[in-house]
């Protein structure tokens, strides 16, 4: 083991780029889908067997709050990922050793204070979404159980982004594709032969998690790399968990931020009533599709910028992040085509209510044509926070996408209410957030700060 993780080390380091880059992707992409598979399931489930009610309870506001509390800490895991990868590339065992027992530390307390505010406060922030009276109960329900199994889920989103760090994108693969797996098997048992609703698809979930999250553990403390985990030294270090939140808190606060936008704009599709809920989370799953490929670019260029930063291979950065920006470009175009051609199909999956569906076509009009504007904000955002400079890509995305997106649906949307004005704020703050991206990465002065603090 320790011989193959140093060779996908040095294939990172070393080898030619494209196809690096690829063999780290399609693994990490193939996790995504699975990731994606799970609440996507949920939603499948219980849009076809319990009603568009039930749908709109699972994706609509529910989902965006979970996304809010969870997007946070994943964030903040993010540092451990890049900081774990820069030592991993610069052979320092013992950082890379206790980085890992301080990342799992971080993941046990993060999840048990996530665990608790939602719980606590789903119903709340729920009523203050203006969620509709028909759909509260059971949205309020499928957040409390939810929660309660949040501390498995963020120990397999660690456990993986370790694996991850180290060149090893393959094992989390397989471990999601198991439990997505006894999620749908669980899904379909909760909820056609127990007739749980949404409770059902909710315990499902919590128990696939656990069962990802013991994959995960058993893999690190079977390791025979500096990356091993010995359970007795799960604690925090404080100078790596001083590095870990200085690079993984402004992705954190971005996340908070891109959730807080969205909260605003699911009130506003809030107040088209059920059907365009139920609509709003239909299409979020199709477009799931772009997000899950352009985050597993996003994660594998920044695990590889992170190693050879390490490494100091800072030429093969910029040439890695050329190939990258290349391969989502294509794949961008290539996903506007599949999604507006089949849209309709797609849709189909989730009702068979043809004004939900109708509502569907209309966001995908709007948003679907405009998936490449986002890909700068993934790729380069992505590069700068592997080698180290984090607060910069945070403040441009807040202010690009999150303050101009709040500011589109607090003041222009009430000037024309209608679904597509809502949409049309992903667009545009796509690219503006992009433009700032390319003119800050290019001035390169990202790089030069980031080796002035490490050399």
């Amino acid at each position: 083991m320790k011989a193959q993780s140093r060779q996908v080390s040095n294939q990172i380091t070393e080898g030619v780029i494209w196809k690096q880059l690829l063999f780290f992707f399609f693994p990490i992409l193939f996790g995504t889908f699975f990731q994606q598979l799970y609440n996507t399931t949920d939603a499948v489930i219980v849009g076809k067997f319990v009603g568009k009610e039930a749908l709109a309870a699972v994706g609509g506001p529910a989902s965006t709050l979970i996304n809010l509390l969870i997007g946070f800490f994943t964030g903040l895991s993010s540092g451990a990922t890049v900081i774990l990868a820069q030592y991993y590339g610069a052979k320092k065992q013992e950082d890379v050793r206790r980085t890992v027992h301080t990342a799992l530390a971080l993941s046990i307390a993060g999840g048990a204070a996530i665990m608790v505010l939602g719980i606590l406060f789903s119903g709340v922030a729920l009523r203050a979404m203006n969620t509709p009276q028909e759909i509260l109960p059971q949205s309020v329900v499928y957040m409390r159980v939810y929660f309660l199994g949040v501390i498995p889920s963020l120990i397999y989103n660690m456990g993986s982004g370790i694996l991850r760090a180290v060149g090893d994108s393959r094992r989390p693969l397989y471990f999601l594709i198991l439990s997505c797996l006894v999620n749908i098997v669980l899904d379909i048992f909760f909820v056609t032969i127990l007739k749980m609703g949404v409770v059902g698809v909710a315990v499902a979930t919590a128990l696939s998690q656990v069962v990802s999250a013991l994959m995960v553990i058993v893999t690190l403390m079977r390791a025979e790399d500096s990356y091993r985990l010995f359970i007795k030294e799960i604690r925090f270090h404080p100078v790596l968990l001083h590095n870990i939140v200085r690079i993984g808190l402004p992705a954190g606060v971005q996340s908070t931020m891109y959730s807080a936008s969205n909260l605003i704009i699911q009130a506003s599709i809030n107040s088209f009533g059920t059907d365009t809920i139920a609509a709003w989370t239909a299409y979020g799953k199709v477009d799931g599709l772009f997000w899950m490929i352009m985050g597993a670019y996003g994660v594998s260029i920044t695990t590889f910028a992170g190693q050879n930063f390490g490494a100091g291979k800072y030429d093969r950065i910029k040439k890695s992040v050329r190939i990258c920006l290349g391969m989502a470009a294509f794949t961008s175009i290539l996903l506007s085509i599949v999604v507006l051609a089949g849209g309709r199909v797609f849709l189909h999956l989730f009702t068979d209510d043809p004004n939900v569906v109708s509502i569907g076509l209309g966001m995908m009009r709007v948003i679907s044509p405009s998936y490449i504007t986002y890909i700068c904000i993934e790729i380069l955002g992505g590069t700068t926070r592997g080698c180290g400079d984090a607060v910069p890509p945070m403040l441009m995305t807040c202010v690009g996408v999150c303050v101009l997106r709040v500011i589109w649906n607090l003041v222009v949307v009430p000037m024309r209410p209608e679904v597509s004005t809502v949409a049309f704020s992903y667009p545009l703050t796509w690219t503006v957030t992009s433009a700032l991206f390319i003119i800050y990465y290019l001035r390169g002065k990202w790089l030069k700060r980031c080796r002035g603090i490490v050399e």
